[in-house]
């Protein structure tokens, strides 16, 4: 289909961007554009005006921020892949940037673009929810920080408010305690996660001290799987704990898998994250 007319402005700073978003309430921001062209093309998204912000390089870098690492917004999937902070100090982002779609996805695609369009099949979110990650929204009245657990309010729907946009994303940075896995199945590669698992384990004198674990496409947000984190420190093997690994979900039915099948996913593939990230 042909997307519906709208204008076209392209932001020369992040400030320009807020002035343009500010004068007119229907616009929306474009910057690698791969959720949000589809979606004009099936007229699923109309805006009035499209503000260009693809070329705004001062949002997109990776620095360090003492216990943090601090992302722009803008920074594109492959030079998430590749950046030598987040391979050494957070390795989970890194790799799993480089299972996004395809080599032209993740050439053009952005980290914010995906954490705003807030689609619970996204890789990325699930991982933010796991580390425990802030984001940093800046409007016409300033910045405001929200933790990942608030930021994602529903499908297609996030904490970012008419006016605003996400300008950076602060991860911690993980010690040598802490095993991390992402594992994700789909049915080819390009693929959106049929079913995805993040999974954080943190270690003290040798024993599990914590857990973190996080599910993709597994209800209409990223979802915590509290009950197999529960589980695991409480001593449960991960064959036992990826047992609870559904409880609590409300996974879709679509052409790529039902409801109950998903479940049964999420059980295998939540093993597999577990055994990996305590390998680690």
């Amino acid at each position: 289909m042909i997307p519906a007319a709208f204008d076209y402005e392209v932001a020369t700073s992040a400030d320009h961007a807020l002035s343009l978003l500010g004068s007119d309430p229907d616009a929306k921001l474009i910057a690698g554009g791969h959720s949000l062209i589809p979606a004009l093309k099936l007229r699923v998204a109309r805006p009035s005006k499209l503000v260009d912000i693809g070329r705004l390089g001062e949002l997109a870098y990776v620095r360090d921020a003492g216990d943090k690492l601090a992302i722009g917004a803008l920074t594109r999937y492959k030079a998430l892949r590749d950046d030598a902070l987040l391979q050494e100090h957070c390795p989970i982002v890194s790799t799993t940037a480089g299972l996004v779609g395809d080599p032209q996805v993740r050439h053009r695609g952005t980290i914010g673009g995906s954490l705003a369009h807030g689609d619970p099949a996204s890789d990325l979110p699930a991982v933010m929810l796991a580390l425990g990650a802030e984001l940093v929204i800046r409007g016409g009245v300033g910045e405001r920080i929200v933790p990942a657990t608030q930021f994602f309010t529903g499908v297609f729907q996030t904490a970012i408010g008419p006016g605003e946009m996400l300008t950076e994303i602060r991860v911690p940075k993980l010690t040598g305690a802490t095993g991390w896995s992402y594992v994700k199945l789909s049915r080819r590669a390009q693929d959106w996660a049929t079913v995805a698992v993040a999974a954080l384990v943190h270690r003290d004198n040798g024993g599990l001290a914590a857990a973190s674990i996080a599910l993709t496409n597994m209800g209409a947000t990223p979802l915590r799987a509290t009950a197999v984190e529960d589980a695991l420190t409480a001593g449960a093997k991960p064959t036992e704990a990826a047992e609870h690994m559904a409880d609590g979900t409300d996974p879709p039915s679509d052409v790529a898998a039902s409801a109950e099948f998903r479940a049964h996913l999420a059980r295998v593939v939540g093993k597999r994250a577990i055994e990996e990230a305590l390998s680690r």
